[in-house]
C-alpha cells in the first residue's frame, strides 16, 4: 500500500496549534549580514525608499480629503460614512505599506486581528465597529502624519546621498560638459571649489586636480556607505510600521489565553469522555463477569457437600471466568497506559500494539526523541490504539501503516508526529459525540493539531501532531547562591 502523507507544517497564528507558540513574536530580529549581502539588498531598499515619498503624498492627499470631508459633514449621516471610508482606506494603505516592507527584504510584521463582532450582532453595529477599533485610527494617523514625515526625511537623505556619491565619482567626466563662464566652469565657481583652491594653494598643487581628487574620494566614501544608509532608513520605516501598523502584544496574550482556555476545555471533555467510556467498558465486561463469578462461587458453596463433582465443574468455570476477567482488565489498562509504555517508551509500546493488531501493521519509527514527556507518550499511544481500532472495526481496512517521528521546527519548537494510514473505505470525519471528535479534543487539549484526510473510497490518512518540551534526563546541578 503506497500512500502520501500530508506535510505536517508548523501551525500558524490562526490554528489551534499555535497555543504553545502564541507568546512568540514573529518579529524576530534579522541575522547579521555581510557587506556583500548588504549590497545585494540595496536595489530593493532603494526602490522602497525612492517610491516611499510619492506614495506618501498620494496617501496624505486621499486620507486628508476623505477625513476632513467626513468631519465637516459629521452632523449628517453622510459624514459618518465618509469617515468610515477614510478608515478603511487607511487600513488598505497600511497593508500595502507592510507589503512593500516585505518586498524590501525586511521580516514580516504581524498584522492586527481586525475585530469582529459577536454572533448575532446587527448590521449597523458591524458597519460602525471600525470607529471603536484603535488599529483603524492608528493606521489613519500613520497615513496622514507619520508616514509622510518619515518618507520625506528618508527620501531626501537617499536622493542627496546617491546623487553626491555618483556625482563625486563622475565629476571628472561631466565637469567638462558644464556651461563655461568667464572664470571657468560652473563647478569652478562653486564655494566647494574655492575651498579646494585655497587648500591647493597652501599645498602647492593645481586646484582643479585637488578638487577632482577630493570629489572622487567623497563620492567613493558615500558610495561605500550607501548600503548602511539604505538599510538604516529601511529599518527606520520598519520600526515605525511595527509600532503603528503591527499587532499589539496584548492581542497575542489575549489569543494565548483564549486558546489555552479552549485547550483546557477540550482536555477536560476528552478526559470526561474517556472516563465515561472506561466506566461503560468495565460495566459491560469485567463487572458482568465478576457478578457471574460471585454466583458461581455461591453455587459451589451450596453443592460442595451435596455434589462434589458438580462443584468441581463449577470451580473450573469460575477459574475461567476469573482468567477472562483479568484479561479484560489488562486490555482496558493497556488501552490507556500499558506497563511497557512506562518501562521501555513509546516506540516499544507501539511495536507491541502493532503485533497484537488483527490486521498487518507496518510500523515506522524515525528519529524518536527519548526524552518525550510522559503525558505526550501516554496520549500518543492512546490515540494510536484508537485509530488502529477504528481502521479495523469501521473502515474495514486490510493493512495499516503507523509512522512515528519527531522534528525540530526551530521557532515553533519540538513536535511529535503520529501518522496512521489505512486502505479502508474512507469517509472518516469529526462528528460531535463520536470517536474522532474525542481524539480531536484530546489532541487540542495538549496544544496539538489533528489532521484528517479521508476521501470516500479511501485511503484514510490521519495525523496527530503534539508540541512538547524535552524532559531532563538527569538532575542538573544547582549553581551556588551568590554571596
Amino acid at each position: 500500500m503506497t500512500t502520501t502523507e500530508p506535510t505536517a507544517a508548523a501551525p500558524t497564528a490562526e490554528t489551534a496549534a499555535e497555543v504553545p507558540a502564541a507568546s512568540r513574536s514573529t518579529d524576530a530580529a534579522p541575522r547579521r549580514r555581510g557587506y556583500g549581502a548588504r549590497w545585494a539588498a540595496v536595489p530593493r531598499e532603494l526602490g522602497y525608499l525612492l517610491l516611499g515619498f510619492p506614495i506618501a503624498v498620494v496617501a496624505f492627499t486621499v486620507l486628508v480629503t476623505l477625513f476632513s470631508t467626513g468631519v465637516s459633514l459629521i452632523v449628517i449621516a453622510v459624514g459618518v460614512v465618509v469617515v468610515l471610508a477614510a478608515l478603511y482606506t487607511a487600513r488598505g494603505l497600511g497593508a500595502f505599506e507592510l507589503m512593500r516592507l516585505r518586498w524590501a527584504g525586511r521580516p514580516p510584521v504581524r498584522e492586527p486581528r481586525w475585530q469582529r463582532g459577536p454572533e448575532g450582532e446587527g448590521a449597523w453595529a458591524s458597519f460602525l465597529r471600525p470607529l471603536i477599533d484603535g488599529h483603524y485610527w492608528l493606521y489613519l494617523l500613520h497615513g496622514m502624519v507619520v508616514f509622510p514625515i518619515v518618507s520625506l526625511f528618508s527620501w531626501i537623505v537617499t536622493v542627496v546621498w546617491v546623487s553626491v556619491a555618483l556625482g563625486g565619482l563622475t565629476a571628472w567626466i561631466w565637469d567638462r560638459l558644464l556651461v563655461q563662464t568667464t572664470s571657468g566652469s560652473v563647478l569652478q565657481d562653486s564655494l566647494l571649489f574655492r575651498a579646494f583652491a585655497r587648500l591647493a594653494e597652501a599645498l602647492g598643487v593645481e586646484p582643479i586636480v585637488l578638487a577632482g581628487v577630493g570629489q572622487f574620494v567623497l563620492g567613493a566614501v558615500l558610495l561605500l556607505t550607501l548600503p548602511f544608509i539604505t538599510g538604516g532608513l529601511t529599518r527606520l520605516h520598519e520600526a515605525v510600521d511595527r509600532g503603528m501598523l503591527g499587532a499589539w502584544r496584548s492581542e497575542a496574550l489575549e489569543r494565548q489565553v483564549a486558546q489555552l482556555s479552549a485547550s483546557r476545555g477540550a482536555a477536560v471533555q476528552a478526559e470526561d469522555a474517556a472516563l465515561r467510556r472506561l466506566e461503560r467498558d468495565i460495566h459491560d465486561g469485567p463487572q458482568q463477569r465478576l457478578v457471574r463469578l460471585q454466583m458461581d462461587l455461591a453455587a459451589i458453596e451450596r453443592k460442595l457437600d451435596v455434589d462434589p463433582e458438580a462443584a468441581r465443574v463449577l470451580l473450573g468455570e469460575a477459574r475461567e471466568q476469573a482468567r477472562d476477567t483479568l484479561d479484560e482488565l489488562r486490555a482496558l489498562s493497556r488501552g490507556f497506559a500499558p506497563p511497557l509504555l512506562q518501562d521501555r517508551g513509546l516506540a516499544s509500546a507501539l511495536e507491541s500494539l502493532a503485533a497484537r493488531s488483527p490486521v498487518p501493521v507496518t510500523l515506522e519509527v524515525q528519529a524518536t526523541d527519548a526524552a518525550l514527556p510522559a503525558a505526550i507518550e501516554r496520549n500518543a499511544y492512546f490515540i494510536a490504539a484508537e485509530l488502529l481500532t477504528n481502521a479495523v472495526k469501521h473502515a474495514s481496512a486490510s493493512a495499516v501503516r503507523l509512522r512515528l517521528s519527531t522534528r525540530d521546527t526551530g521557532p515553533s519548537g519540538l513536535w511529535l508526529d503520529l501518522w496512521v494510514t489505512d486502505n479502508g473505505h474512507g469517509g472518516a470525519a469529526v462528528v460531535p459525540g463520536h470517536g474522532l471528535a474525542g481524539l480531536d479534543e484530546r489532541v487540542r487539549g495538549l496544544g496539538g493539531l489533528l489532521v484528517i484526510d479521508s476521501p470516500a473510497g479511501g485511503p484514510t490518512v490521519i495525523g496527530a501532531h503534539f508540541p512538547y518540551v524535552r524532559e531532563r534526563t538527569a538532575i542538573e546541578p544547582v549553581p551556588p547562591t551568590a554571596r
